[in-house]
């Protein structure tokens, strides 16, 4: 294969595809009708999920916008607000689900690399005023997006968990790339679960799944959330197989994860050396974000489209790739040739 031939794609890690091995599992998968709550492998799933991370109980669902969006609906009614940084999944790539699902309202904090401070929250919780929305929810995100893949660690949670249970706040976690966050800290799931009301898990990203997400919590919580997930339209029938693309996930795409945090930083030091890249946001997952100069991110990827390299725009003046388990080496060899002839 000649080298531009070979689609270097950074899009997203959602662009990942099955591989043999988890295709067979999923064909063999046993299955039975979710909504029932008669699926086997749907059931296997959520209990592992839910025992890794020390929570009661779980609820498989289509995507992690759905899993956010429940528990959202779960922790709100209307008048009441949550807190959650500007940069938020929940808040900017949502399709305005917070008002459209909840009817609720939203305080937009800021915070480097996209995260949020224990007194920075304490700040904005509206007093008890007939004026004011009443707060009832904090959401975190981890790994963050528009952070650059930047990771909250537990000691930063801490004292945010530590704040809500003193206001009586629930803390939910849109845990979108969470194994990302924990194969870089060495963190262990169950102790996050200590810290969070709901936590949603994406398997469809950095663990190579091709659908699905599970959120945790309570068995109080699940059962409310399993009604709102019906209201929503995300009740799966004989949803096993995909499930099962989740249990293998788990048991062989978790520390493989750190492979792509390599190669998210090579790429990243190939940028700094291209065209019209003013800076590269610091690397500590598997997100690269380049800030660049004297040129539209519109121009700049239709530069690198010219090249057969994908990636998307990230605001004004950014571009975001982001490394995944279909991005090899012989991908990063072909990125960097390509970027190198694009120098000269």
């Amino acid at each position: 294969m000649k080298d531009n031939q070979l689609r270097v794609d950074l899009r997203s890690d959602t662009l990942t595809l099955p591989t043999k091995e988890m295709k067979e599992t999923m064909l063999n998968a046993g299955l039975g009708d979710d909504v029932f709550g008669e699926d086997p492998t749907v059931n296997i799933l959520e209990d592992k999920l839910a025992g890794l991370f020390g929570m009661e109980a779980g609820l498989f669902c289509p995507s992690g916008t759905m899993t956010n969006q429940i528990a959202i609906k779960l922790h709100t009614r209307p008048q009441t607000e949550v807190i959650c940084h500007q940069f938020s999944h929940i808040y900017l790539y949502e399709g305005g689900g917070i008002m459209s699902n909840s009817l609720a309202s939203v305080k937009l904090l800021d915070g480097k690399l996209g995260k949020i401070e224990a007194e920075a929250i304490r700040q904005v919780i509206n007093a008890d005023d007939d004026h004011l929305p009443e707060t009832t929810l904090v959401s975190l995100e981890n790994t963050m997006n528009k952070g650059g893949g930047s990771v909250y660690t537990l000691d930063e949670i801490r004292p945010i968990r530590q704040l809500c249970k003193e206001t009586g706040l629930k803390l939910h976690l849109d845990g979108a790339r969470i194994f990302n966050a924990l194969v870089h800290s060495g963190e262990r799931p169950f102790d996050w679960g200590k810290m969070f009301d709901t936590i949603s898990v994406c398997l469809s990203k950095g663990l190579g799944c091709p659908v699905g997400s599970v959120l945790l919590g309570s068995r109080v919580e699940i059962k409310r959330a399993r009604k709102i997930r019906k209201a929503m339209g995300g009740g799966m029938r004989q949803a096993g197989m995909l499930a099962a693309a989740g249990i293998y996930a788990l048991d062989h795409n978790v520390f493989r994860l750190e492979e792509d945090h390599e190669r998210a930083k090579a790429v990243g030091k190939i940028l700094e050396k291209a065209p019209f890249v003013k800076e590269v946001l610091p690397i500590t997952t598997n997100i690269v974000i380049a800030r660049l100069s004297q040129i539209s991110p519109e121009s700049f990827l239709d530069e690198l489209t010219e090249r057969n390299i994908w990636a998307v725009k990230f605001g004004r003046d950014q571009i975001r790739m982001v490394t995944h388990m279909d991005f090899t080496d012989q991908h990063l060899e072909a990125f960097e040739s390509r970027i190198k002839r694009w120098e000269k």
